[in-house]
């Protein structure tokens, strides 16, 4: 696949309003997280070796959230538990589309992934034993995360798990520091003062962080029994949380 470089930001921000997963954002999110996003192929990687861990037989497997696949076939290369299905979920036509173009040459005998167009707040789940949301909380409105994890958790079949990733905010002036070392990630990896000021101007209303606390609390009150912490990196972190 090639891959192009994200420029969306060299100018003021592309259209109007807050940012979005359209298709110019799809041409370049590969860049785009890779620049942006510290250790995300770790989280990725990470992902599909948890779910070659937790997969039962005959159970689905969710990616929420799933942009262009790569979480998706991380566990598609990953778990060889017979009779799953892995359904990947988007709200994005734009990538959807992109994605499902470029998955067929990247596997070699994959489980097989249907690629579902949906909403995740309102998407009727089956019974799973894995459910991935990398960077994908963060999206949802804050008075409708609870519902969606408590709903994720009833799907779950007994030892299931949910990897869930997330941008967070902490207290100060430990924010501040991070935030600083987050922009200078983005300056080492060639974005400019004008790019990094213009994705946080559009990504600020629709992006929502929350501290760790936050989101391990909320994962045991949606019936989790564990939660482990397994990534952290700066000012992201993903957890395993286990039913």
């Amino acid at each position: 696949m090639t891959i192009d470089s994200d420029t969306l930001f060299q100018t003021p921000w592309h259209g109007v309003g807050d940012f979005r997963f359209d298709e110019r954002v799809a041409a370049v999110f590969p860049d785009m997280i890779r620049r942006s996003v510290p250790g995300y192929g770790h989280v990725v990687g990470l992902t599909g070796l948890i779910a070659k861990r937790f997969a039962k037989a005959n159970t689905c497997l969710y990616d929420l959230g799933c942009s262009l696949g790569a979480t998706t076939l991380a566990m598609a290369r990953e778990v060889q538990q017979p009779g799953c299905r892995l359904i990947a979920l988007d709200n994005s036509e734009a990538m959807l589309t992109k994605a499902q173009h470029h998955s067929t040459d990247r596997l070699i005998d994959p489980l097989p992934i249907e690629w579902v167009l949906g909403n995740i707040e309102t998407h009727p789940f089956e019974p799973a034993s894995v459910f991935a949301m990398n960077f994908t909380l963060q999206f949802i409105p804050l008075d409708s995360r609870d519902a969606l994890l408590r709903r994720i958790a009833q799907s779950l079949v007994p030892g299931g798990v949910l990897v869930l990733a997330e941008k967070v905010a902490v207290e100060e002036p430990d924010q501040t520091w991070l935030s600083e070392l987050h922009w200078d990630f983005k300056r080492a990896n060639g974005y400019s003062e004008l790019e990094i000021a213009g994705k946080r101007q559009a990504i600020e209303q629709v992006l929502i962080p929350e501290s760790p606390g936050q989101h391990t609390a909320r994962l045991h009150q949606a019936g989790f029994s564990e939660v482990v912490e397994f990534f952290h990196c700066l000012n992201f972190r993903a957890w395993m949380a286990i039913k």
